[in-house]
């Protein structure tokens, strides 16, 4: 059986939650309808002419995208331009886009971890948070005899998490009551007799990002027919989320030997370094797609090279100055997504018996050629 497209997108958002995304950054669905079936998924960084003639091939009904295909209002669409023509391509192929950016680059997992797996790096921590998640606490009340597997899906969807604790939750044996009326299905009780039921009430933690997991979880097992639960917000912070990472090389290497690391985990022919190639480097940064802003924050982390694209000469510069080594292997590096959001998805939809195939695009958008 297919996946309908709101399935996929929700598997998607919980590897890269929409909350996660900087202010004002265009994501989401961004052309198209995801209330079909999806028989394939295309994952691709850029959404170009070639990519959609390798959707069409391919007979993807979505493409999952890094980069957005619209960046501001249209004022109109004209098929005779480059951008209007790509749309009428997917119009006329059914194909809908949709943009997962920033907040794929901040996310467990994401881009941002996938770069810096790649190059070796251990005990990283994002180089400029941009999120927090926030707390809420969780109230359910559930027949005694289903606590315990209740609490269980809660747990193993995300919740109950203090610290270093999981599994936290508050308990209360009591009495419920309710009134079954005509068209109801109750659980235990008579239609038109109030009930009395021994229940448990289950508070337990849960992070915002994980939230709509938890309740479904917590939904789909409960015995009732109408489950009474609460949500409150708290004024409490947990995990903080970011752009880049920060973080130790196993082994020490040159510069000059950690530019070959990168051209070989990036699958680039070629790079641009600002710094001593033979300087030693034991802690270093990543940041996809283009970076020079992040070179303080990098600096700030203990970071001995920043890892990044687009560095202008203005900043080389500066980070010369400032004992900052950099390496720029492209913004193209952020193809490394295609492949890991294409296995990500591949796994959660098997797992949940769906027939959806999902294909890492083979068309290099890489806009510049090396001579």
């Amino acid at each position: 059986m297919y996946a309908k497209g709101q399935a996929v997108i929700g598997l998607m958002e919980e590897l890269a939650p929409k909350s996660y995304a900087v202010q004002d950054d265009k994501i989401g669905l961004q052309l198209g309808t995801l209330s079909k079936e999806i028989r394939k998924v295309l994952v691709a960084l850029d959404v170009t002419d070639e990519v959609v003639d390798e959707a069409i091939r391919e007979q993807a009904d979505l493409i999952i995208a890094h980069h957005a295909i619209i960046y501001r209002p249209l004022p109109h669409i004209q098929t005779d331009t480059p951008a209007g023509r790509l749309y009428e391509k997917l119009i006329k192929h059914d194909i809908a886009v949709y943009i997962s950016h920033t907040n794929l680059d901040v996310a467990d997992g994401g881009i941002n971890d996938m770069m810096a797996e790649a190059i070796g790096l251990t005990d990283t921590e994002p180089l400029d948070e941009v999120h927090t998640d926030k707390l809420k606490k969780l109230i359910v009340y559930a027949p005694k005899e289903h606590a315990d597997k209740i609490r269980q899906v809660m747990f193993d969807a995300g919740a109950g998490w203090i610290g270093d604790y999981s599994h936290c939750s508050f308990n209360i044996e009591g009495t419920g009551t309710y009134l079954p009326r005509e068209g109801t299905h109750p659980y235990k009780g008579e239609q038109g007799k109030l009930q009395k039921a021994d229940e448990v009430r289950i508070e337990t933690i849960v992070p915002q990002s994980v939230e709509r997991k938890v309740v479904q979880a917590m939904l789909k097992v409960h015995p009732y027919e109408e489950v009474a639960y609460d949500l409150f917000v708290l004024d409490l912070k947990t995990r903080t989320f970011g752009l880049g990472r920060a973080g130790k090389l196993d082994t020490p290497v040159t510069l000059q030997e950690l530019c070959e690391k990168v051209k070989q985990a990036f699958d680039v022919p070629t790079l641009r370094v600002v710094g001593d190639p033979n300087r030693m480097i034991r802690k270093a940064a990543v940041l996809g797609g283009s970076g020079s802003r992040y070179v303080r924050h990098a600096q700030f982390r203990g970071a001995e090279v920043l890892v990044t694209g687009d560095i202008d000469y203005h900043t080389a510069h500066d980070a010369l100055a400032a004992g900052i080594a950099l390496i720029d292997p492209g913004h193209n590096v952020e193809k490394i997504m295609k492949q890991g959001v294409a296995d990500y998805l591949e796994q959660k939809l098997a797992e949940r018996k769906w027939t959806t195939a999902v294909v890492a695009s083979q068309v290099n958008t890489e806009p510049f050629r090396f001579v």
